[in-house]
């Protein structure tokens, strides 16, 4: 049998790389342009647009009621990586974070900036380049999608969120911008060009009615909401249940989840 190279070798030995120092690891935050703010050794965090105060509140929001212990999850526009990195924290046994945009971009360099949080954290994450319009069931099935700020940013948020509860095994966990909150019919707002923000990726603002007939429309039959910790009603989480749910996954939810099964839900949330 012929030798194997020694490139080969030292692939098979799965040697540690050197770790950077912390001058070296600032430079290296230093050189991306982050949302996230991630702590990632004593005194030095990531320079988030998003501080890590906010994202505290939003993990303890979004991930709180759920018992992630042994579940497979997939971060869907997982950007720097921050809510792969707590549904790992919290026990999920495989996580994947998926992203395109913000990984792709020339100046943000999304995927760069995910992996040198991911390394130096030393979490076992799965990584895939993919945009949410190209998910299909070969993704797989996880036990719970995390969708969280994507669904405004889509052209056609209807189409991905029908692919994504085909990979979804109990739980799609939604966070979306909002409008028309006065009105009880279902509906969205369409903002053109960068009216919303400045942003030109902002497309779409769905109310809550148009957010619980849709979910209901692609087969989750429980739907609970909640506001944004931070912003209130501008944005909402719905966490939506397909019908093989296991009672362990929810742990349970406190005042501020609201079971939009009850009759009068909806009317409830109504803004003036």
């Amino acid at each position: 049998m012929a030798k194997p190279s020694g490139l080969w070798y030292l692939r098979r030995m799965n040697l540690p790389t050197a770790r950077l120092s912390d001058a070296e690891l600032l430079a290296r935050m230093q050189s991306f342009h982050w949302w996230h703010s991630i702590p990632l050794r004593p005194g030095l965090t990531t320079f988030g647009g998003k501080t890590e105060a906010i994202l505290a509140q939003e993990e303890e929001a979004f991930l709180g009621p759920f018992d992630l212990t042994g579940r497979s999850v997939v971060d869907i526009g997982a950007w720097n990586g921050a809510f792969s990195f707590a549904a790992k924290r919290r026990g999920a046994a495989r996580v994947l974070a998926t992203d395109s945009y913000i990984w792709n971009h020339p100046v943000w360099r999304g995927r760069e900036a995910f992996e040198l949080a991911r390394d130096e954290l030393g979490l076992e994450i799965e990584a895939k380049m993919i945009d949410p319009p190209d998910i299909t069931e070969k993704l797989g099935l996880f036990d719970v999608v995390m969708f969280l700020g994507v669904f405004y940013h889509l052209y056609d948020p209807l189409d991905v969120m029908a692919r994504l509860r085909r990979i979804t095994r109990q739980m799609l966990l939604v966070e979306t911008h909002q409008d028309l909150l006065g009105t009880a019919q279902p509906g969205m707002v369409f903002y053109p060009s960068d009216i919303l923000n400045q942003d030109a990726t902002n497309w779409w603002g769905p109310n809550p009615a148009l957010m619980l007939s849709l979910l209901l429309q692609l087969g989750f039959t429980r739907i609970f909401y909640r506001d944004h910790p931070t912003l209130g009603r501008a944005r909402g989480v719905y966490a939506a249940f397909t019908p093989e749910v296991e009672d362990s996954l929810v742990r349970g939810f406190d005042s501020n989840w609201l079971d939009l099964d009850v009759p009068g839900a909806i009317e409830g949330l109504l803004t003036p």
